[in-house]
């Protein structure tokens, strides 16, 4: 294996001084002072994988031990997140979404399975007591992720204003804590709807153990099929699932959503938001989320307005998720011997690699987190400010 590829690709890899050391015990410093971290290379990578993929050449020689690091992880990806250029500041934009297909019923649900259907108590280990698996809201940076997860919830709740008696939908309803929640606080009838069997087992499990049968329903359903049951809703809310749909996909989302709430109604879309469109990052695409696409606010723009969808209000939670992941990547190494009893070290490696790197996402802005509160229609009854928020 020539060194002129890795010459390449590791001079332009940060701006900070690090060093290497290569699988013949060469040892080579990359920019002036104190090195911040070192890499190591204990074999080499595939020629062809890090010419067509050096992103995912290298992060499958970090899960399968071919490199190792020592550093912080979140640093050194930060830091070549940072550097314009590098290896993982190469977006593929898209030049037109046109050459995306929708994807199926089937497939979506295929694509939820691998990633959330893990099991509930591997995400019990390293999520709070709410198994809220999405950006928190941090009202001090002191607060524990569990509050700062009851705040999130109820900042979504608050913003939508509801009131006794209206009917609630939840698109992608998770473990069903904003469904509980709702129903306790606001007095709404709730429906959550996801792709997840382990989700749904966890959603029916709280709501028979709050004794809100009746109130409260959660079913496996793909939400494109909820327009055939002739229901609408007063409110519909919809946390970290855009991500998921598909660049393809962000008209029908924005349709349904049209179609599924009534005359004046309210809809908070919560989801990772990037600046333009691109390409699902291989890495995520092939290990953690398949079929996922960050939707750029353009698009979602589009959809919204396309649908008669009015934006009330927009707000970026982008260094809230910063503080989150951080919380999470915490709890998940505090509990690697449980973890490592389910899994092994390359899964745990994979996903010691997805949380950091999302975390030094949001840090370096490539990704941001918005919650857009929209109504159908013009709706003059939502306060004017956000000022009830904080009352």
């Amino acid at each position: 294996m020539k060194k002129s590829l890795y010459k390449k690709l590791l001079e332009n890899l940060s701006t900070d001084p690090f060093t290497v050391t290569f699988w013949d015990g060469t040892v080579k410093q990359y920019n002036q002072g104190v090195p911040e971290f070192h890499i190591a290379f204990h074999r080499p990578l595939s020629t062809k994988q890090l010419t067509e993929d050096p992103m995912l050449a290298f992060a499958e020689g970090y899960m399968d031990k071919s490199i190792e690091v020592d550093g912080d992880l979140e640093y050194i990806i930060e830091s070549i997140f940072n550097q314009q250029g590098s290896i993982l500041d190469q977006p593929l934009a898209l030049s037109a979404l046109n050459k995306f297909k929708s994807t199926g019923k089937k497939q979506s649900k295929d694509n939820v399975a691998r990633h959330y259907d893990l099991g509930n108590d591997f995400y019990k280990l390293w999520l709070d007591e709410t198994m809220n698996y999405s950006c928190a809201y941090f009202k001090s940076p002191d607060d524990s992720l569990y509050q700062a997860q009851k705040n999130k919830t109820h900042h979504i709740l608050k913003k939508l204003n509801l009131q006794p008696g209206q009917k609630l939908l939840d698109i992608g309803s998770g473990w069903g804590y904003l469904l509980i929640e709702a129903a306790k606080e606001y007095g709404v009838e709730a429906l959550g709807v996801t792709l997840s069997e382990e989700q749904y087992k966890q959603t029916k499990r709280r709501i028979e153990t709050e004794g809100l049968q009746g109130q409260v329903e959660v079913k496996v359903m793909d939400y494109r099929e909820l327009i055939h049951e002739g229901t609408t809703f007063d409110r519909i809310v919809s946390v970290g699932m855009l991500e998921h749909v598909g660049h393809a996909n962000i008209p029908t989302f924005m349709e349904h959503t049209n179609r599924l709430l009534k005359d004046n109604g309210v809809a908070l879309l919560h989801c990772i938001t990037g600046l333009v469109e691109v390409e699902g990052n291989a890495f995520l695409n092939k290990y953690i989320f398949p079929g996922g696409q960050i939707p750029s606010v353009r698009e979602l723009v589009d959809g919204m307005t396309q649908n008669d969808l009015r934006i009330f209000d927009m707000e970026s939670l982008r260094l809230h998720y910063t503080i989150t992941l951080r919380h999470w990547k915490r709890n998940f190494e505090e509990n690697l011997h449980t973890i490592s009893q389910q899994f092994d070290e390359r899964f745990i490696r994979m996903w010691r690699l997805y949380l950091n790197a999302c975390a030094a996402n949001f840090t370096c802005g490539i990704s941001d987190l918005h919650q857009f509160l929209v109504t159908k229609g013009p709706n003059n009854e939502l306060p004017m400010t956000r000022d009830y928020l904080y009352e």
